[in-house]
């Protein structure tokens, strides 16, 4: 099988696109040392370029039961108990609606045993995607340090973990903050997970989507990860590096392929919040990105924060997913975990002509 860099190497523009050559010397960085959408000179996020150009020189992808794409689903868990804001504007939503059953759950998991978190909702994720015949990835913090305030531990919610599991579900790490460039603490993480879980760890995404381009991919590497799913912008969707599908990344400071896979990640609701869109006018934009993702046989990789279906001000949000997951369902798209993806990614790779190889 022919390696995909060896075919986008001959056309520049793709070659610098696909590798993220600007990332190597930004000259600006945001607040948390990222490199943003805002900052990038590639404005034509939302078409997969790199893939179209795959595509048009004989690259497919073939995915189980004859399905034309695929949706790796994902959901970060930054929090499994609610913030004070978020219980102050859920009692205000609660008491102008005179929903006392809404108070109840928003507020009272707080001083009742009774009540679950309204964070604590992994099995009912689970089973709104299982009406669709789909399956997705949990990343879970495990570090004990974080620029906002403290998370959770991961040792409390071991049960549940292993539930996911079971159950064909996926769990990953969330890569904390102030650890995605420091690999000895990277691995402390990682060891802590697996502990409570039971099992390895395979794949993880950083924590705010902290990523520099090519060193992050090395680092995880070298503590053990085999895919990442950490690139893509909190500033707009797309595709980052102009790709649809996993892929292995090249490092030009190297001249050689790092020895990880990267999902990269397309759409964060997060992104669509910061991109001031609402609901209807994004799931429009996403079912366009749907169908090219579909024509070019590739992966559209969402993010949906698990705090988003427990947080009644989200609730258009957590609706939006549903209508992703529906009209893509309809599509007859393969809709997975991302450690599915990965280990289809690594039995079957890309296919290209002959007369193109």
């Amino acid at each position: 099988m022919l390696p995909i860099w060896e075919k986008l190497k001959l056309n520049n523009e793709v070659w610098d696109l696909f590798t993220r050559k600007e990332e190597y010397a930004p000259k600006h960085l945001d607040d948390h040392a990222r490199f943003t959408y805002a900052q990038s000179n590639y404005k034509s996020i939302l078409e997969p370029h790199v893939s179209k150009f795959l595509k048009e020189n004989g690259f497919r992808a073939k995915y189980p039961d004859n399905k034309k794409f695929a949706v790796c689903l994902t959901h970060d868990v930054d929090d499994i108990y609610p913030p004070i804001s978020h219980m102050l504007l859920s009692s205000l939503l609660s008491l102008k609606a005179l929903d006392l059953n809404l108070l109840s759950s928003q507020v009272l998991w707080k001083f009742s045993k009774k009540w679950p978190s309204p964070y604590f909702n992994f099995r009912e994720i689970m089973e709104m995607e299982r009406k669709f015949e789909a399956k997705s990835t949990f990343y879970f913090l495990a570090t004990e340090h974080d620029p906002v305030r403290f998370r959770y531990n991961i040792e409390d919610i071991s049960d549940e973990l292993k539930f996911i599991v079971s159950n064909g579900w996926d769990v990953g790490l969330h890569v904390g903050y102030y650890s995605f460039d420091n690999r000895q603490d990277i691995i402390k993480e990682k060891k802590r997970l697996e502990r409570a879980i039971g099992k390895e760890i395979i794949g993880c995404r950083n924590h705010y989507l902290r990523f520099k381009v090519p060193d992050t991919w090395e680092i995880l590497a070298k503590a053990g990860f085999k895919y990442d799913a950490t690139v893509g912008y909190t500033d707009s969707i797309g595709f980052r590096n102009g790709m649809c599908q996993p892929y292995r990344p090249f490092n030009l400071n190297s001249n050689s392929e790092t020895n990880i896979v990267e999902i990269p990640l397309v759409i964060m609701e997060g992104s669509l919040i910061n991109m001031k869109l609402d609901p209807y006018r994004a799931l429009a934009i996403i079912k366009s990105m749907v169908d090219q993702v579909e024509e070019y046989n590739g992966v559209l990789s969402l993010l949906w924060h698990n705090s988003t279906f427990g947080f009644p001000f989200r609730q258009q949000w957590a609706k939006l997913y549903e209508a992703i997951l529906s009209y893509c369902h309809e599509k007859n798209a393969w809709m997975t975990s991302a450690n599915e993806i990965y280990h289809w990614y690594c039995e079957n790779g890309y296919e290209s002509s002959k007369s193109n190889g």
